[in-house]
Protein backbone atom coordinates (compact mmCIF):
# COMPACT_ATOMS: atom_id res chain seq x y z
CA UNK A 1 0.00 0.00 0.00
CA UNK A 2 1.25 3.65 -0.89
CA UNK A 3 1.73 6.45 1.75
CA UNK A 4 -0.87 8.37 -0.72
CA UNK A 5 -3.76 5.98 0.12
CA UNK A 6 -4.07 6.80 3.89
CA UNK A 7 -1.57 10.26 4.03
CA UNK A 8 -3.75 13.47 5.34
CA UNK A 9 -3.90 15.71 2.05
CA UNK A 10 -4.09 19.10 1.91
CA UNK A 11 -2.19 20.04 5.29
CA UNK A 12 -2.12 23.13 6.91
CA UNK A 13 1.11 25.42 6.94
CA UNK A 14 2.70 28.88 8.06
CA UNK A 15 5.44 30.76 6.86
CA UNK A 16 8.59 30.68 8.39
CA UNK A 17 8.12 34.56 9.51
CA UNK A 18 4.87 33.61 10.65
CA UNK A 19 4.77 33.78 14.75
CA UNK A 20 3.59 31.54 17.05
CA UNK A 21 0.72 33.40 18.11
CA UNK A 22 -0.42 31.72 14.39
CA UNK A 23 1.07 28.12 15.45
CA UNK A 24 -1.40 28.03 18.59
CA UNK A 25 -4.27 29.15 16.89
CA UNK A 26 -4.30 26.35 14.89
CA UNK A 27 -3.66 23.92 17.23
CA UNK A 28 -6.21 25.49 19.64
CA UNK A 29 -9.15 24.86 16.97
CA UNK A 30 -7.50 21.62 15.11
CA UNK A 31 -7.76 17.74 15.99
CA UNK A 32 -3.86 17.29 14.56
CA UNK A 33 -0.56 17.68 16.53
CA UNK A 34 2.24 19.14 13.45
CA UNK A 35 2.11 21.43 11.08
CA UNK A 36 3.98 21.99 8.27
CA UNK A 37 6.41 25.22 7.85
CA UNK A 38 6.89 26.09 3.80
CA UNK A 39 8.60 28.85 1.90
CA UNK A 40 8.30 29.77 -1.37
CA UNK A 41 5.81 26.57 -1.97
CA UNK A 42 8.62 24.33 -0.62
CA UNK A 43 8.73 22.34 2.18
CA UNK A 44 11.10 24.00 5.14
CA UNK A 45 10.09 22.31 8.52
CA UNK A 46 7.97 20.89 11.09
CA UNK A 47 6.37 22.26 14.33
CA UNK A 48 4.83 20.48 16.96
CA UNK A 49 2.24 20.88 19.20
CA UNK A 50 5.10 19.80 21.64
CA UNK A 51 7.36 22.41 20.05
CA UNK A 52 4.76 24.75 20.79
CA UNK A 53 4.37 24.76 24.07
CA UNK A 54 8.12 24.54 24.81
CA UNK A 55 8.51 28.19 23.95
CA UNK A 56 5.10 29.94 24.63
CA UNK A 57 4.35 30.71 28.39
CA UNK A 58 2.58 28.31 30.72
CA UNK A 59 1.23 31.60 32.30
CA UNK A 60 -1.14 32.18 29.10
CA UNK A 61 -4.45 31.89 29.92
CA UNK A 62 -4.38 32.53 33.68
CA UNK A 63 -4.82 34.93 36.09
CA UNK A 64 -0.78 35.56 36.46
CA UNK A 65 -0.29 36.19 32.50
CA UNK A 66 2.03 39.39 32.11
CA UNK A 67 3.15 41.22 29.17
CA UNK A 68 6.57 38.79 29.15
CA UNK A 69 3.98 35.84 28.68
CA UNK A 70 2.28 37.32 25.99
CA UNK A 71 5.49 38.18 23.83
CA UNK A 72 6.16 34.43 23.93
CA UNK A 73 3.68 34.59 21.63
CA UNK A 74 5.40 36.84 19.70
CA UNK A 75 8.41 34.29 18.69
CA UNK A 76 9.24 33.92 15.25
CA UNK A 77 8.00 30.38 13.33
CA UNK A 78 11.80 30.21 11.94
CA UNK A 79 13.43 30.20 15.37
CA UNK A 80 11.07 26.98 16.70
CA UNK A 81 10.97 24.97 13.41
CA UNK A 82 12.57 21.58 12.91
CA UNK A 83 14.32 21.66 9.51
CA UNK A 84 14.81 19.25 7.14
CA UNK A 85 12.49 17.04 7.85
CA UNK A 86 12.37 13.59 7.43
CA UNK A 87 10.14 12.99 3.88
CA UNK A 88 8.51 10.23 1.76
CA UNK A 89 7.12 10.57 -1.58
CA UNK A 90 3.57 10.05 -2.21
CA UNK A 91 4.34 6.37 -3.93
CA UNK A 92 6.68 5.11 -0.66
CA UNK A 93 5.53 2.04 0.60
CA UNK A 94 3.29 2.48 4.34
CA UNK A 95 6.46 0.03 5.20
CA UNK A 96 8.75 2.62 4.27
CA UNK A 97 7.10 4.90 6.81
CA UNK A 98 6.78 2.32 9.49
CA UNK A 99 10.37 2.07 9.20
CA UNK A 100 10.87 5.59 9.17
CA UNK A 101 8.80 5.83 12.39
CA UNK A 102 10.67 2.81 14.36
CA UNK A 103 13.98 3.69 13.07
CA UNK A 104 13.37 8.02 14.41
CA UNK A 105 12.03 9.71 17.06
CA UNK A 106 9.33 11.41 15.12
CA UNK A 107 5.77 11.03 15.03
CA UNK A 108 4.95 12.48 11.74
CA UNK A 109 6.44 12.28 8.05
CA UNK A 110 5.81 14.98 5.42
CA UNK A 111 4.64 14.04 2.06
CA UNK A 112 6.58 15.85 -0.50
CA UNK A 113 6.10 15.74 -4.46
CA UNK A 114 9.16 15.75 -6.82
CA UNK A 115 9.40 19.65 -6.45
CA UNK A 116 9.48 19.61 -2.97
CA UNK A 117 6.02 21.14 -2.39
CA UNK A 118 3.96 19.10 0.33
CA UNK A 119 1.13 17.24 -0.84
CA UNK A 120 0.48 15.52 2.79
CA UNK A 121 1.35 14.48 5.74
CA UNK A 122 1.21 10.99 7.64
CA UNK A 123 1.02 10.30 11.66
CA UNK A 124 1.83 6.69 13.24
CA UNK A 125 -1.98 7.33 14.12
CA UNK A 126 -2.67 7.31 10.19
CA UNK A 127 -1.19 3.88 10.24
CA UNK A 128 -3.23 2.75 13.30
CA UNK A 129 -6.30 3.91 11.81
CA UNK A 130 -5.55 2.22 8.73
CA UNK A 131 -4.64 -1.26 10.32
CA UNK A 132 -7.53 -0.90 12.54
CA UNK A 133 -9.34 -0.92 9.07
CA UNK A 134 -7.44 -3.99 7.70
CA UNK A 135 -8.03 -5.87 10.86
CA UNK A 136 -11.97 -5.32 11.18
CA UNK A 137 -11.86 -7.08 7.52
CA UNK A 138 -10.06 -10.41 8.76
CA UNK A 139 -11.87 -13.44 9.34
CA UNK A 140 -13.17 -13.98 12.92
CA UNK A 141 -12.38 -17.53 14.26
Amino acid sequence: MKVSQIMSVNPVSVLLDDHMSVVKEIFDNAKFHHVLVVEEGKLFGVISDRDLLKVISPNLNTSRISLSDLKTLDIPVHRVVTREPITLKPDASVSDAVKIFTTHRISCIPVVDDAGAAVGIISWRDILKHMDHVCADWPRA
